[in-house]
């Protein structure tokens, strides 16, 4: 709270400035019919300055359907800043930020109250993107000169928060499997099973994340957190889930954050447990500028292959990344990243290293994504039954688009289109998937 308390105080320079060139004026108290907007908007400001906040509420939300762009901006933002401020629904808040976005992408002073509700919400990586989406689009000398303020919110602290995504999941290839009948061998060709070629299906795709935060000392928090993912099939033996929790400390140095975690993971595949990976990672975020920031982590786990000993292995792996806004609308990152994988048996014993890119740009009502990546993977050894030491580069695209105009509260529609190739000298590994995912997601 004593955070929040002063975001509050250090924010009001900000507040003190319009959205809208509109003025309040003074509605009479007896009337409710035939009102101007300037006298709808006195009485709204009035009842929300005596307590009546469910009758301003109302008055701001008839305000916000007036076919003037700048009295409905104006109307939603006022709605927001008493929702967020006087009734700490700050989700509600979001949601009508974001309309004012979709219409007015260049507004950075709604941004930075974006970003604020996004702290609110313990989104902290949304509200870094807002941040720098409002750096780009320019801000006043007076909200710039308060943008700290908000910067040092993001170390306010949400201490329990999640969310979830569902979707239908149609996919060419759900096990990620070889198009060809056969397998080459250094004793020639074995006639493959189905099971073990490609098979496409249509699946449930479910995503959940939850956290728990505590303060540990000043700068210092223990964040635990708990990621779930999985698809589910008609055929049961393809069904793929993950469970995994971390733990561990989270330091504030400045502007700089630095997360290092003990991690514990459960995979199964088919219903039946597939591997039991453990070990620990660390992330750092640098913000490098107004626009952009920096991201770099490493991990090392130790993976038990429960179907195969031999591919019991220790995996040391790690990533540098930089993202910024170009725009207010428009922004993007990339990173690199490498890993050492090293197994019993070396032909599994692997070196692997790859690029990943994306961009966003927001049209109106929908945000579009899109990925592009290539990793190239070599293995220490070839495996005495192929003919080949395995080499492997992979090509991975997607196109994802958030659409907020069919939202409903805070979950919106989301489509995304997904597509792999995997060229490989060992058949077995390679394959080609393009995969669709229709479901809601949350749009903060």
């Amino acid at each position: 709270m004593r955070h929040v308390r002063t975001l509050l105080g250090a924010l009001a320079l900000v507040h003190a400035l319009p959205v809208a060139a509109q003025d309040g004026g003074d509605a009479p108290a007896g009337q409710s019919v035939s009102l101007t907007p300037a006298q709808l908007f006195g009485f709204a400001d009035e009842a929300r300055e005596r307590g009546d906040f469910e009758t301003a509420e109302a008055a701001y939300r008839a305000l916000a359907t007036n076919p003037d762009i700048e009295l409905r901006t104006e109307a939603r933002f006022r709605l927001a800043l008493m929702l967020a401020d006087k009734l700490g629904r700050h989700r509600d808040a979001a949601v009508l930020l974001r309309e004012i976005l979709d219409e007015k992408p260049d507004a950075a002073r709604v941004r930075v109250e974006l970003a604020r509700m996004q702290v609110a919400l313990g989104n902290y990586g949304d509200a870094e993107r807002e941040l720098r989406a409002a750096q780009a689009a320019g801000l006043p000398s007076a909200v710039e000169q308060a943008i700290e303020f908000y910067a040092a919110a993001l170390n306010a602290r949400k201490p329990l928060g999640g969310s979830f995504q569902v979707a239908i999941a149609p996919d060419s290839n759900i096990n990620r499997a070889t198009t060809s009948e056969t397998l080459g061998t250094i004793i020639g060709d074995f006639d493959l099973s189905e099971d073990a070629q490609a098979q496409s299906g249509i699946g449930i795709a479910l995503r959940g994340q939850g956290y728990f935060r505590e303060g540990l000392d000043e700068g210092i928090d223990l964040l635990v957190r708990v990621n779930a993912l999985g698809r589910f099939y008609r055929e049961s033996e393809f069904d793929d889930y993950v469970l995994a929790l971390q733990a561990g400390p989270e330091y504030r140095i400045g502007s700089d954050r630095l997360s290092i975690a003990g991690t514990v993971n459960w995979r199964w595949f088919g219903q039946d447990p597939y591997t039991l990976g453990y070990g620990v990672n660390a992330d750092y975020r640098h913000p490098t500028g107004e626009r952009s920031r920096l991201t770099a982590s490493a991990s090392v786990i130790y993976t038990d292959d429960k179907l195969n000993d031999l591919r019991d292995n220790h995996r040391l792996s790690a990533d540098i990344g930089l993202d910024r806004a170009f725009s207010a609308r428009f922004g993007g990152g990339a990173s690199l990243n490498g890993s050492r994988q090293i197994s019993r048996d070396p032909g599994y014993s692997t070196a692997s290293g790859g690029l990943s890119t994306y961009l966003y740009r927001e049209f109106g009502e929908t945000t579009l994504v899109l990925n592009m990546g290539y990793d190239h993977l070599e293995a220490d050894k070839r495996l005495f039954l192929y003919p080949r030491r395995r080499v492997d580069d992979r090509l991975s695209a997607g196109l994802s688009a958030t659409l907020r105009s069919l939202r409903v509260g805070s979950f919106a529609p989301i489509v995304s289109l997904r597509g792999e190739r995997n060229y490989s000298t060992v058949e077995i590994y390679d394959y080609q998937r393009v995969a669709v995912e229709v479901g809601i997601t949350a749009a903060f």
